[in-house]
């Protein structure tokens, strides 16, 4: 049993049978004044209160200031927060965590969040014995504790040098550098712009292919940011060579918002140019000629088209493997030819109604296949001749990461469950084995004490929608609920292990988690039952959770909150304001909940495909209908809300939640609306989990603060 994680006060551990209304807050600093501005939207008037914020002038970046001073001067002032705080750090760092894997050559690369680690570091298995590459606290040292994060990297095929893209303050600006991986030494770089990273090495290791921002000019407008984007070569010595892209006229690609990417087949010079559309899933393919792209010369010849639902690929130099939802909604994986068409291609792994394709990956022995039979995940193995078997996995729960090299033999497969923490093993297919690497570190957990339930929720329109409850064991009592979902860009919410789970529950609330809409949990159909004219499925989803959480018994509306982040945002908020008897709080975090607005940032133009454009009439609607800022009124009578920023974000600015804080501040009577930022972090990616533990703190306190527990009271 681990004892620091069930060392909560006694005052937070439990919930009384009764609890009181919660304090209100006595105080709080000035409401934002409101300018409104009237836009015409193909005759439709939609009124913004708070444009004004979105310049991000001083006053506005007051403003926000302090209503996050506020914000944590509250939440600050519950007194179990802090003892909480403690514990659910110590348990978390008790783990050692391992994102990203890559196996080049005989070394495999990855990153690793050691116990007691504030931040992944870039570490290297060497023949069994492993190196740091890249560690980032003498990063953050070094730089007067500003944050650093590794935002991606790739390894050469021989594995002797990799490429790092790192940033700062959770900006998500990459810089790639070069480094010797036995030595760590830095070969070649920095470069900057190197956001998206997309590298491709030379097989020798001279040089390589990635994609790079454009370099802006003076005062650029921020939806500059992400266009015209260039796929370069660097020879490792001198200046890029931008070879492709649609601000260059060189090459087929012509939408200044999309991105080429450049990628070899391995042992030979063939080329595939990938146009990246923004968001969008689907991808368009040429083929090209290495030597020919270089030279400038190059004639490409289509491949696939969007239409063609192709949204990933791999090779093993003989043959092109792509998955694609055409005519198989949950995914096919097909192979054609080197240089061939679709005409050419045959069914690797044939389309199932009962089996979800998530991800593949092409070794010297064939080609790995990870898939979804319900919510759990299989492992499949083609063999070159094209004979498949599934491969046994050690638990139920998800593949949460598939690395393979087309030199080498067998995979490397990270697993993870509700109850079981991630562990990454390599499958050698001579002895037919899932070796356990032992790159990740855990404590020894009680999992009887926790329960994990599967229900399923009917929505209105009579979909089933997957929910699981993740609470104590035992008998089921009602609970203070977090509910928890997403419904975008295809993401799924499968079974995953979060380290700050069980300090929830211990503390007394328990999580669900709603697979909506949008997101990618029964293929193309399921996300696209959440898109477009179909998007309010996805916070209606979220609503029929609700409904069936209090239903069966697990909590009430007073003790009901509802939680999403990014483009949950959207179903957070849309789920809060259009049925707000269903809950006593809400939180959105880094949320989009101004959707109407959101092409005008940075990242906005690449979300198109995703959303749609208030440049035309069935865009606007669809957007309007989305957009939870405009669908607050006067007179309403909303939950509580927590509301979440990060200064430095380059997705969601963080205006978008400062503008629905002070339109929901407008209203005479709210419950507390709380604004809270960071300032020295962004949209999430690369944020150390310091502070993700304290953000995490606040979310309980804000929690079991509205649910009316006592003990968790702010003091006024």
């Amino acid at each position: 049993m681990n004892r620091i994680l069930f060392a909560l006060l006694a005052s937070g551990a439990a919930i009384p049978a009764f609890a009181a209304a919660p304090v209100e807050p006595a105080t709080q600093p000035p409401a934002a004044i409101a300018r409104p501005v009237i836009d015409d939207y193909f005759g439709t008037k939609v009124t913004d209160r708070f444009r004004y914020m979105e310049s991000r002038d001083a006053e506005t970046t007051a403003w926000m200031k302090a209503q996050s001073a506020w914000a944590h001067n509250i939440l600050d002032s519950i007194k179990p927060k802090a003892a909480y705080l403690e514990t659910m750090s110590a348990f978390g760092s008790q783990f050692g965590l391992v994102g990203v894997t890559q196996i080049a050559g005989d070394r495999v690369f990855y990153l690793e969040r050691a116990p007691g680690a504030d931040q992944f570091n870039l570490r290297v298995l060497d023949h069994g014995q492993p190196r740091t590459l890249v560690d980032t606290a003498a990063l953050m040292k070094a730089h007067g504790g500003t944050p650093y994060a590794v935002d991606w990297f790739q390894a050469s095929h021989d594995g002797k040098k990799v490429a790092v893209g790192i940033s700062s303050g959770g900006s998500e600006s990459s810089v790639m550098t070069i480094l010797d991986a036995a030595s760590g030494e830095t070969v070649a770089g920095p470069v900057d712009r190197a956001q998206f990273g997309g590298v491709d090495w030379l097989a020798d290791g001279s040089g390589l292919f990635f994609t790079r921002l454009q370099k802006l000019g003076p005062n650029p407008k921020p939806t500059d940011k992400y266009q015209n984007i260039t796929a370069d070569f660097w020879d490792l010595k001198g200046e890029t060579q931008p070879l492709v892209g649609p601000g260059l006229k060189k090459g087929p690609i012509t939408n200044v918002d999309a991105a080429p990417v450049l990628w070899q087949i391995p042992h030979g010079d063939a080329m595939l140019l990938i146009e990246q559309n923004g968001v969008q899933n689907e991808l368009t393919m040429w083929w090209g000629k290495r030597e020919a792209i270089r030279a400038g010369a190059q004639d490409w010849a289509p491949l696939v088209s969007p239409a063609d639902g192709v949204t990933r690929f791999d090779s093993n130099g003989k043959m092109l493997f792509l998955m694609s939802h055409k005519d198989a909604p949950r995914f096919k994986v097909l192979a054609l030819p080197i240089g061939g068409s679709l005409a050419d291609a045959r069914t690797v792994i044939a389309a199932r109604d009962d089996q979800l394709v998530e991800s593949i990956g092409a070794a010297s022995d064939g080609l790995y296949v990870a898939t979804r039979v319900g919510l759990y995940s299989k492992l499949l193995h083609v063999s070159n001749d094209g004979a498949v078997e599934e491969i046994a996995l050690p638990i139920r729960g998800s593949i949460e990461g598939l690395s393979t090299d087309v030199d080498h033999p067998g995979a490397v497969v990270a697993l993870d469950g509700w109850a079981s923490p991630p562990a990454h093993y390599r499958y050698d297919p001579a002895s037919r084995q899932l070796v356990d690497l032992k790159l990740d570190t855990h404590p020894s957990i009680d999992a009887s004490r926790y329960q994990v339930s599967e229900l399923w929720a009917t929505a209105k329109d009579g979909t089933k929608v997957p929910l699981t409850v993740i609470g104590p064991s035992g008998p089921i009592k009602l609970r203070p609920m977090l509910i928890d979902a997403y419904g975008a860009y295809g993401i799924s919410a499968f079974p995953f292990f979060g380290t700050r789970t069980m300090p929830y529950i211990d503390a007394g609330v328990s999580r669900a988690e709603c697979a909506v809409r949008g997101g990618g949990e029964f293929g193309e159909a399921w996300r696209l039952g959440g898109k477009g004219p179909t998007k309010p499925n996805t916070w209606r989803d979220a609503i029929a959770c609700a409904e069936e959480l209090i239903a069966k018994g697990y909590t009430t509306p007073d003790w009901l909150f509802i939680t999403g982040t990014s483009a949950g945002g959207i179903m957070v908020g849309c789920a809060a304001t259009e049925r707000p008897d269903l809950f006593a709080g809400a939180i959105a975090r880094v949320g989009d909940v101004n959707a109407l607005r959101m092409e005008t940032m940075a990242a906005g133009p690449a979300n198109i495909p995703e959303f749609g454009t208030v440049k035309d009439s069935q865009g606007f609607k669809d957007l309007y209908a989305m957009d939870a800022y405009q669908h607050v009124v006067d007179g309403g009578h909303y939950p509580a809300f927590l509301i979440t920023g990060g200064l430095n974000d380059p997705r969601v600015e963080p205006w978008e939640g400062a503008k629905f804080a002070a339109r929901l501040q407008e209203i005479p009577g709210h419950r507390p609306i709380l604004y809270r930022l960071e300032e020295k972090a962004g949209h999430g990616l690369g944020t150390t989990k310091g502070t993700r533990d304290i953000e995490e703190a606040d979310i309980t306190a804000f929690i079991l603060w509205r649910s009316g527990v006592p003990a968790w009271q702010p003091s006024r």
